[in-house]
């Protein structure tokens, strides 16, 4: 992979090659395509109980996910939560977009993927505090958008969370995202790509995984 990161040079390369899939889901929303071997190599070490990503569109991060569950051989279950309606970010369109991932998710993922179709505080309900254990977050890109999700999901998240932030490094269009990892990286213990838009990794929990533990850098 030929990703700028920052925090680390030990990587554990082999056991993600080892990992490394094609991602079989591209669609013309290219935005997260860099990041896909990064989704494989973060699944394969976490190896996490639930997986929950807010802000799904065309499912090019999220089928990303579920594809690497299915090669790793995990019980991970998966839920993508979004209202399909869109926002002043990504456009807004009609329902063929989330028909046209329920028929590409179904038949492959739905033994232990489910889409949410609704708001992310609605999808809230469903999930136990503490019962999380890697979170995206890549719905509307404000900084106050993103500090809300992030605030409201946080008690959801176990003590070996991992979060995963899209577009830490956009600087237009009002996106706030880059603003909010500047915070939480005096936080937590994070990691970031900076190709695709940037993608910001967190270690939220206070028991990071075994696996993943040489990516990250200290506040």
């Amino acid at each position: 992979m030929s990703d700028e990161m920052s925090g680390t040079s030990e990587w554990g390369w082999l056991e993600a090659l080892h990992n490394l899939r094609i991602p079989a889901h591209r669609s013309d929303v290219t935005a997260w395509h860099g990041h896909m071997p990064l989704a494989f190599y973060i699944v394969a070490a976490a190896k996490p109980s639930v997986f929950v990503e807010l802000g799904t569109h065309k499912g090019d991060s999220y089928c990303a996910f579920c594809q690497a569950v299915e090669a790793a051989g995990l019980s991970t279950r998966c839920y993508a939560v979004d209202t399909w309606q869109g926002d002043t970010h990504a456009g807004h369109y009609d329902d063929s977009v989330y028909d046209g991932l329920r028929a590409y998710h179904d038949p492959r993922y739905g033994h232990f993927s489910s889409l949410l179709r609704e708001t992310f505080d609605e999808a809230l309900a469903y999930f136990d505090d503490g019962s999380i254990d890697l979170l995206h977050i890549d719905g509307l890109h404000t900084y106050e958008a993103v500090k809300t999700d992030f605030d409201k999901w946080l008690p959801k998240l176990s003590d070996r969370a991992v979060v995963l932030l899209h577009d830490v490094e956009v600087r237009e269009r009002d996106f706030g995202v880059y603003r909010f990892w500047q915070e939480l990286q005096t936080a937590y213990p994070t990691v970031t790509s900076s190709i695709s838009n940037g993608l910001g990794i967190a270690a939220v929990g206070k028991q990071i995984p075994e696996a993943l533990r040489p990516l990250f850098v200290h506040p």
